[in-house]
């Protein structure tokens, strides 16, 4: 499976701070739960990398 496979799954994702000061992904999807903590520099280069891929994205629709 690649970035460019596309599935029929259904998911759930929540982003939020945690108690402990990290930044949580929190994925649900078919009874599974993935929590994945980052600490907030490394929060900020996936948001860095997702407006990255926006930007790309747009380019090809374009």
């Amino acid at each position: 499976m690649g970035i460019n496979t596309e599935r029929d799954i259904q998911a759930n994702l929540q982003i939020g701070p945690t108690d402990q000061g990290m930044v949580r992904l929190f994925i649900e999807a078919d009874g599974i739960e993935v929590p994945m903590d980052f600490e907030p520099e490394e929060a900020e280069e996936i948001a860095e990398e997702i407006l990255a891929a926006v930007q790309a994205a747009r380019i090809v629709k374009d």
